[in-house]
């Protein structure tokens, strides 16, 4: 599990290592190594998605690692708070960018002829968070659309262990 904390609030996701091995441990490694901390939600488009895990603050792009194995055909769905892996139109492109689904999103499930977006967690507190990020108001910044007018930051994300 990996909790969040950003200027709008908190948030846990719940990893699924079993079905996305790959993506989650390409994840945990970004975490691990503070990647996130002070980087900001730079894509948010309501009714669809929030998008992090690249940009800093002045939308500068912070580098990154090699691209990973897309798990796209692992079963998972992109339904409404689950987090899947950002990637360019090269289906093996995903580094370290993520977006949570704001509601189904099945157009990005695997399909015949359309290799989809890698689903590997879900939001399992905090969903409240994830809806706020989303009522913020977007503009074009930097040659980026839909990106927030205030920033979004997040301070910091870390490897958590579950209540029992």
């Amino acid at each position: 599990m990996v909790r969040f904390e950003t200027s709008l609030g908190s948030f846990t996701l719940e990893l699924d290592a079993a079905k996305a091995p790959i993506t989650v441990e390409n994840f945990l490694s970004y975490v691990d190594e503070g990647f996130f901390d002070g980087l900001i939600f730079h894509r948010v488009i309501p009714g669809f998605m929030i998008q992090g895990g690249g940009f800093a603050p002045d939308m500068s792009q912070k580098e990154n690692r090699a691209p990973i194995r897309n798990e796209a055909t692992n079963g998972l769905r992109n339904l409404r708070g689950t987090i899947a892996m950002a990637r360019t139109n090269e289906i093996n492109s995903a580094t370290a960018q993520f977006f949570i689904n704001l509601k189904d999103n099945d157009f990005l499930d695997n399909s015949p002829g359309n290799f989809g977006y890698a689903v590997f967690g879900k939001v399992v507190e905090g969903i409240e968070t994830i809806d706020r990020i989303a009522k913020e108001r977007t503009g074009r910044r930097k040659g980026h659309d839909d990106v927030p007018v205030t920033d979004v930051v997040i301070q910091s994300a870390k490897r958590v262990t579950p209540a029992t």
